[in-house]
């Protein structure tokens, strides 16, 4: 295992990814072979970090509402940025999605002793009880990250780290074991293997991603949240 290289690879190259050109083609494109991951590519107007600076300083993750954000004295950019914001928002939930929009100072973080982080810093794959994917879109600061699937590997894989769980959980490497790694989420992590590269989402791009679900046709996307640094802004991020 190892820290992924710092150059990102461009979406365009990716055999994992597959472009969009509209919301309805977004919905619809199928999951298929290694393709886990869809983007609408968009390059959107308007002022969004106005709207983080309208806010003004949080304490923790709060998500915004339509009257939240008309509530803001903005600027013409901010304006735009402010409608673009509303209109994904109903965009989505006239699709029968449940979007939330995020405004984000930081996550929490896992213990640096952990075997297996667990934070959304990490590299990692959502889950689901049901068939269903992740749908987002980052609006400022940092954006997510993708890698490969090809290029990542469980830490519950590595048979160090897997050694020194069994020492933990007590008992053999049996289905017991396998539940004590999904109750603890240590089995949705990952590590980047050695020469693996990250490829950024973008920002103003509408992403849905594969989870680890029922019937799902595809192994899970594996991504992560940006590492801000301290002093920035909170990030603005639309998921469902």
């Amino acid at each position: 295992m190892s820290t992924p290289e710092k150059m990102e690879t461009s979406t365009a190259d990716l055999d994992c990814v597959r472009i969009v050109a509209s919301f309805e083609e977004l919905l619809n494109a199928e999951f298929a072979g290694r393709v886990n991951a869809i983007c609408w590519q968009r390059s959107l107007s308007g002022d969004f970090d106005q709207i983080v600076s309208a806010i003004g300083p949080l304490d923790e993750i709060t998500a915004l509402e339509e009257d939240d954000l008309m509530s803001l004295e903005l600027k013409p950019d901010g304006e735009v940025a402010r409608q673009r914001l509303i209109d994904d928002l109903r965009m989505m939930r006239g699709a029968g999605l449940q979007p939330s929009l995020d405004c984000i100072p930081a996550y929490s973080r896992s213990n640096a002793g952990e075997l297996v982080p667990v934070d959304v810093y990490d590299f990692h794959a959502d889950s689901a009880t049901v068939a269903t994917d992740t749908f987002l879109c980052n609006y400022t600061v940092a954006c997510s990250e993708g890698i490969r699937n090809a290029e990542a590997v469980r830490y519950v894989d590595d048979p160090g780290i897997r050694s020194k769980l069994l020492q933990e959980y007590g008992g053999p490497d049996d289905e017991g074991f396998a539940a004590f790694l999904r109750e603890r989420f240590y089995d949705l992590h990952y590590a980047a293997r050695e020469g693996g590269k990250p490829y950024s989402f973008g920002f103003g791009n509408l992403w849905r991603i594969a989870t680890q679900c029922p019937d799902s046709p595809v192994p899970p996307c594996i991504h992560r949240a940006p590492t801000t640094r301290e002093g920035d802004a909170p990030r603005l991020l639309l998921i469902s």
